[in-house]
């Protein structure tokens, strides 16, 4: 059937008006928006409107475009003041966590469904992962500590490469062998160094470009993130863990227009999220998936009562965290488009075999299923676990543009609430030469500050620096918001 490009711009625009749409709704009714996204594309499919798309391969290649968009969304959105705290947390939760979850996983799988060992590591390792997708859109609503939204954040951001890793090597039919485990060490030291390397490099050069127009910036970011899983799979280490790094790197430089990066990459984020899920729910099977629903209960139950809860209590056994946050991480363990789109990996190695396409729809109904349980309940279990982030401050906003012209740069400033820039006088700020505060803005108006001008939360300042000056400003800015007046007397240095 020949389809005209008005036909497909038209449909594909209606889809994410929406999905748009459908977002709002997912608040009011609180339903996690992926299921509505995943609905939207069961409703355009060949159970109901009768739109035909089986093509497995295709599928999967824009699967992992997806993925590796909303990769960089959460490495650029994350702020590295948050999760420095919880960096050992984050890094064992997608490192021995995972294999103990792959582990348990396998070994129920295999006594209660009967599968051979090699095929329940498969399953284990396809339903091990937490989603990024699934974990930066729901649980930033949540309004959990920043702790353990930190934590849960790099886990979803870095499990990824170790398992993609996995499944690449369980569905492949060649035998392991001895040195297979030395494979994932180099993949993933490899992918690590391309994306700090790309992450350090492209601050270094968006630092220095004076790009003509400020809409190029949020496009070179984007870029050098994409290249970073380019440059990954071209080395046949991991492309994800390349990505993820890069985009966490430069999300937290000095980068011009900062707020523009941020606002494009939640953008093509949010597209990402939208494409891949009505994509998951257009190759969705409706009637097939009738016969997965016992084993993926089971590989559920699995999941949620066994091979979770044991993976967080073994992998936080050196931070001793409490009991209340060991349970909120192991309810916490979001499942979405990641599991899918691994599933996939299979199915395009072997199209014939029905193993292979029943862990497609085991997984389907199991998203689905975890999704119901574990998104619609995580405010409800964060307030009863008493780890809701009530009279945490925000980190403060400093965004940046360089005016090229004049050698200075513009930094916007954001004041938030609990911020201790509440009450200090202009003249305490303590500005290093160089840069000043030209412009206030309180309550929708402007006025021009004098050193007795008090600041207020929620007020946002325009301050003028010069290049060199620029840095050491921000610095003392950040510093006064985290400790007040005295913040030098404090050790406050406001480095990130």
């Amino acid at each position: 059937m020949n389809v005209s490009l008005e036909a497909v711009l038209g449909v594909g625009a209606a889809v994410v008006l929406l999905a748009v749409v459908a977002v709002r709704v997912s608040v009011r009714l609180g339903l996690p928006s992926l299921l509505l996204y995943l609905g939207i594309g069961v409703l355009l499919g060949e159970s109901v409107l009768g739109f035909q798309f089986s093509n497995v391969e295709l599928t999967e290649s824009l699967g992992l475009a997806a993925l590796v968009l909303i990769l960089i969304e959460g490495g650029l959105t994350t702020r590295w003041v948050d999760v420095r705290p919880s960096l050992n947390i984050g890094i064992s939760l997608s490192t021995l966590a995972v294999v103990v979850s792959i582990g348990v996983t396998a070994t129920a799988l295999h006594l209660l469904l009967g599968l051979g060992w090699r095929t329940a590591f498969l399953w284990g390792s396809v339903l091990s992962s937490t989603d990024a997708a699934a974990v930066f859109s729901v649980l930033r609503g949540v309004g959990v500590r920043r702790r353990m939204a930190a934590a849960l954040e790099l886990e979803s951001g870095l499990n990824d490469a170790p398992v993609v890793i996995a499944v690449v090597l369980l569905a492949s039919p060649e035998p392991l062998y001895w040195w297979s485990p030395l494979l994932v060490v180099y993949e993933l030291a490899v992918g690590a160094a391309v994306g700090a390397a790309l992450g350090f490099g492209g601050a270094w050069a968006l630092r220095r470009a004076a790009l003509p127009s400020t809409g190029l910036y949020p496009l070179a970011t984007v870029s050098v993130c994409v290249l970073g899983y380019a440059a990954g799979q071209g080395l046949h280490a991991s492309g994800f863990l390349a990505t993820y790094l890069a985009a966490l790197i430069l999300g937290n430089s000095n980068l011009p227009h900062r707020g523009g990066v941020l606002s494009f990459a939640e953008g093509t984020g949010w597209l990402a999220q939208i494409g891949l899920f009505v994509l998951l729910g257009l190759y969705a099977s409706p009637g097939a998936l009738g016969g997965a629903l016992l084993p993926a209960l089971v590989a559920g139950l699995v999941l949620v009562l066994l091979a979770r809860p044991l993976s967080i209590v073994v992998s936080m056994l050196p931070f001793r965290l409490p009991w209340r946050e060991q349970v909120f991480l192991s309810w916490s363990g979001l499942r979405g488009a990641v599991p899918i789109v691994l599933a996939l990996i299979p199915v395009t190695r072997d199209p014939y075999s029905p193993a292979a396409r029943l862990l497609v729809d085991v997984v389907l109904v199991l998203v689905v299923l975890l999704t119901l349980l574990q998104g619609t309940t995580l405010p409800w279990v964060a307030r009863l676990l008493r780890v809701s982030r009530e009279g945490e401050v925000t980190e403060i906003e400093v965004d940046s543009a360089p005016l090229d012209e004049l050698g200075a740069d513009l930094l916007h400033v954001r004041v938030p609430v609990g911020s201790q820039l509440h009450g200090v006088y202009l003249r305490e700020l303590r500005l290093p030469h160089g840069a000043t505060v030209s412009l206030v803005v309180r309550a929708g108006e402007g006025f021009t500050p004098t050193p007795n001008t008090r600041l207020r939360e929620r007020d946002q300042l325009l301050v003028v620096t010069t290049a060199t000056a620029r840095r050491r400003a921000e610095q003392r800015i950040r510093a006064v918001d985290r400790a007040g007046r005295l913040a030098r007397w404090r050790g406050e240095s406001g480095r990130s």
